[in-house]
């Protein structure tokens, strides 16, 4: 018998927050949306939503099938398919992509797109985003600190870590990224040290980088 937990209320806002993370992550692990053109599979997009929806109202909120299946539009029996699908399996379909007969990429198979949405919400808990999310991010926070010219130093750290894979669990990556960089006056290898890991997304490090800098007590500035 399983046993789960009490249900948690629902809140819009955060259940498609993180339902939108899941669904970025999956189609990272199909190979980004280039690739599901390339095969022709840009078709799969809603099944993988709807499989998404379906996995995180399940292992966020405990939701049972039956209110699964009525507030995402599925039957019941496609619900517990998806809930019920192998990860493996479907990581084996990923990997073997070249194989997929044309029949099956006018629509993606129920088994598949459950095994594709359970991976991608556990690497996401895991802090394993989706890089096309991150680079978005990325690129977002770099404007934004360009446009307020408040604080250079971060405009310079994303600058330099683009492209960079998260989450980063070792100063190794970052000090190659930052090493020459000064940043308060510090280099950027330096600073790299005195950071708590694994770091998440680019906010995260711009955060971590910032207490650094006040634990030496150093102006936030220039």
């Amino acid at each position: 018998m399983i046993l789960y937990g009490i249900e948690k209320e629902i809140s819009e806002k955060d259940l498609e927050y993180l339902v939108g993370r899941v669904f970025f992550k999956a189609i990272d692990l199909l190979g980004g949306l280039n690739r599901l053109a390339q095969y022709r599979t840009l078709t799969w997009l809603p099944s993988l939503a709807r499989a998404c929806f379906a996995v995180v109202l399940r292992e966020e909120y405990l939701k049972g099938e039956l209110e699964i299946a009525e507030r995402v539009g599925l039957t019941r029996n496609t619900v517990r398919n998806i809930l019920r699908a192998d990860p493996n399996a479907a990581l084996y379909k990923i990997q073997h992509m070249d194989e997929v007969v044309e029949e099956e990429r006018s629509s993606l198979k129920v088994h598949t797109a459950g095994g594709i949405a359970k991976l991608a919400y556990k690497l996401v808990k895991e802090g394993q985003e989706a890089q096309t999310l991150l680079e978005f991010c990325r690129e977002l926070a770099e404007t934004t600190v360009s446009v307020v010219g408040e604080v250079p130093w971060a405009y310079t750290v994303l600058r330099k870590t683009k492209g960079i894979s998260y989450p980063i669990s070792d100063p190794g990556a970052l000090k190659e990224r930052l090493s020459g960089t000064t940043i308060v006056g510090v280099d950027g290898a330096e600073v790299c040290d005195s950071l708590t890991y694994p770091i998440k997304n680019p906010a995260q490090l711009l955060k971590e980088i910032k207490e650094a800098l006040r634990s030496r007590r150093s102006p936030l500035q220039g």
